[in-house]
């Protein structure tokens, strides 16, 4: 039994970056080119890929699942993408991409039994995640596995970090924050710069609102800072989430999680070190997370 209410998100701090290497990898953007994509910047190759295990959804029911993007960028990218190339497609190309990532990065490494053992308890993890819900988890857990145990891992990692974030979804559902206030309120604590939320495509005014509409409930200050109601709103989120992300943790189990941290640390260390992932990021993993807890 794990009794920690922080073991969740010190799981996600742990594997959320061994999974989002992929969102900015070279050899994932030349897979991408190579299906048609453009790739002067990630948005169109995101959408498809983050998308595609939803099967040819439209922009409501990806902008649905996504949440805290605006429907209008969604909508710049899909459906157009499944006219590029289908779901299908897709699926198999992002682990042509992951195996090319990491071999990449891992070189002879990639052979190490450490990742196999990795492999198998985050396999067992996600197939402990209960679904029920949560769409985007749900489309990923009903892919195939891969043969290979590096796929596995990112698999593994992949359903539990979907997990998590559609569990985060119902906590700002839960907390009353549509999901432009979601971004502002986040913005508002000082998670990341506003500048960096723009990437989710709400105009001014559209932030604007969010922020007055915050205001009027007491969470936000004239400065955009958040109120000391504000800040107890997002412990709240947080915590409903971490408590919605616990049970795949608690079906492995607290000795088989600290090993799987254990063993990914390697990987982690090495996508930190490429210099790859982005200082600030709207996950609110400081530095995209230090290596240890």
């Amino acid at each position: 039994m794990i009794d920690d209410p922080g073991f969740a998100r010190h799981m996600w701090h742990n594997l959320e970056p061994v999974h989002a290497l992929f969102w900015y990898a070279p050899q994932v953007f030349e897979e991408a080119a190579g299906l048609g994509f453009d790739v002067d910047t990630r948005w169109p190759s995101y959408f498809a890929w983050r998308a595609a295990p939803l099967g040819a959804a439209g922009r409501e029911r990806t902008a649905s699942a996504f949440y805290s993007f605006s429907p209008r960028m969604v909508g710049e990218h899909v459906p157009a993408a499944w006219e590029i190339a289908a779901p299908e497609v897709l699926v198999t190309a992002r682990l042509e991409a992951v195996d090319r990532m990491y071999r990449a990065l891992l070189g002879d490494g990639i052979g190490d039994p450490g990742i196999a053992e990795a492999a198998g308890l985050a396999r067992r993890a996600a197939e402990a995640a209960v679904t029920a819900g949560r769409p985007i988890a749900a489309a990923n857990a009903d892919l195939p596995w891969a043969d290979e145990p590096h796929l596995v891992l990112w698999q593994a990692i992949n359903i539990l970090r979907e997990h998590r974030g559609d569990g985060h979804v119902a906590a700002l559902l839960t907390s009353g924050l549509d999901p432009v206030e979601a971004l502002v309120s986040f913005a508002a604590v000082g998670a990341a710069p506003v500048e960096t939320f723009a990437s989710r495509g709400w105009s001014g005014d559209e932030w604007g609102a969010a922020r007055d509409r915050l205001a009027s409930r007491g969470l936000v200050g004239a400065d955009g800072a958040a109120t000391a109601g504000g800040r107890e709103l997002r412990d709240t989120v947080e915590r409903i989430t971490d408590d919605l992300a616990i049970g795949p943790w608690q079906a492995l189990g607290r000795e088989a999680a600290d090993r799987l941290a254990e063993l990914t640390l390697p990987i982690l260390v090495a996508n930190l070190e490429s210099g790859l992932l982005p200082g600030t990021n709207t996950l609110g993993i400081g530095k995209i997370a230090a290596p240890a807890r």
